[in-house]
């Protein structure tokens, strides 16, 4: 089942990531958290909140009253940022959690916008709704979260190795690895001929074509462990967060 609403919230906030604990605890020392929190976690949570409420049984729109609700009520209003620890587990299973015990409580009400006041509603910058997979009514809620989790650090790194390679001249090396192995894989399908390839792209050798796609996935490793080790305190937790992304 594909998520696919009409909605009337536009934007172009398409791109999240895990929560940098750098940046929660500089927010915990910042007067005034309130601006740096909407900016920061709504940025890189609205997506894995809103799968994970859609599985739920939310509507569109009402997974995005309580996607509003949370940020605000649990986030901003409870001081979330405030109680996070590092020392026990990482920012994602502790927003989780949050999420978890916030969905429990609003099942206990009958409003969600009116526990926000009208000049306290975040407004959410939308352009794209999640597409989950067909057999998503085979997943847990959890599941979903950490599923558009995965999809975010994936779009994000893949904007990196673009921008990487435009940036070193190396924009056919991009081009090449786009439709030899990123489109393929994507999509399920078989890759095309490496001859093929070279033809189209007036290449001298499949060699040469092969060489191209080994760089940028190399350039791809490198950044998706970069930005692993950037949402995390030590390089274990790196590895660890690295074993979760390429679980199938």
């Amino acid at each position: 089942m594909a998520f696919r609403d009409e909605t009337d919230i536009g934007g172009t906030a398409e791109a999240f990531l895990t929560t940098r604990w750098s940046l929660i605890e500089g927010i915990k020392k910042h007067q005034d958290p309130g601006q740096a929190l909407i900016g920061l976690l709504l940025e890189r949570y609205w997506k894995p909140v809103y799968c994970y409420l859609r599985r739920t049984g939310c509507n569109n729109e009402q997974a995005k009253d309580l996607t509003q609700g949370f940020f605000y009520e649990v986030v901003l209003s409870r001081h979330l940022i405030e109680r996070a620890d590092p020392s026990k587990g990482r920012f994602r299973a502790f927003l989780l959690h949050a999420l978890k015990q916030y969905v429990i409580d609003m099942n206990r009400r009958q409003s969600i916008q009116a526990n926000i006041p009208p000049d306290k509603i975040i407004t959410l910058e939308i352009s794209h709704l999640p597409i989950l997979p067909q057999n998503i009514s085979k997943w847990s809620p959890e599941a979903c979260f950490h599923y558009a989790w995965k999809s975010a650090i994936l779009d994000q790194t893949l904007t990196a190795v673009e921008e990487d390679c435009l940036r070193a001249g190396q924009e056919m090396h991009w081009q090449v690895f786009r439709e030899r192995f990123l489109h393929p894989t994507l999509d399920s399908r078989e890759p095309p001929p490496l001859k093929e390839i070279c033809r189209r792209y007036g290449l001298n050798s499949e060699k040469t074509a092969s060489n191209m796609v080994i760089t940028v996935k190399r350039r791809f490793q490198r950044l998706l462990r970069k930005h692993l080790r950037s949402t995390v305190r030590s390089d274990t937790e790196a590895e660890d967060e690295l074993r979760d992304f390429l679980e199938p």
